[in-house]
Parts: C-alpha cells; sequence; structure tokens
C-alpha cells in the first residue's frame, strides 16, 4: 500500500494548492489558513473515505483531525486499527 502521508498530501497539493510550484510542509495549516474552506473539506473527507475505506463519524470533521497532513494522517491511521 502506498504510504498514506504521500497520498493525502498528493491529493492536496493537486487538488487544492493553486500553484503547482508551491510545496505544501506536512504541518502547514490548511484550515486556518484558508488552504481548504469549509466546501473543500468535505471534499477531503469523501476522498478519505473512498481511499481508505473508513467513515468519518459527524463529530470527527474537524480542524483537530484535518487542519495539516501530519495530522490527517495520524486520523487515517487510527481510523483503519479500530
Amino acid at each position: 500500500m502506498e504510504d498514506v502521508k504521500t497520498t493525502i498530501k498528493a491529493f492536496i497539493q493537486e487538488t487544492f494548492v493553486a500553484d503547482d510550484q508551491e510545496q505544501l510542509s506536512n504541518d502547514a495549516p490548511l484550515l486556518s489558513s484558508g488552504i481548504i474552506d469549509s466546501i473543500s473539506a468535505l471534499e477531503l473527507v469523501e476522498f478519505l473515505e473512498k481511499t481508505f475505506h473508513f467513515e468519518f463519524q459527524p463529530h470527527e470533521v474537524d480542524q483537530e483531525n484535518l487542519d495539516t497532513i501530519t495530522r490527517i494522517e495520524a486520523f487515517v491511521k487510527t481510523k483503519k486499527v479500530a
């Protein structure tokens, strides 16, 4: 299986970062900086659910779980072992 962080980062870079030359760091704030807005967050959630085969609970769709690539990766890994 492809590395979780690499998969997430590639999707975010291709889908939400306007400047192809801008490299997104794993700890760059996505929601709080505006890279991802509320509508984009739903698109990200759908991607994560389909790619990694799990379902978010409504209370899990928040800044705590989705604000950085590192946080997203950690969250996905907890869902994969649950």
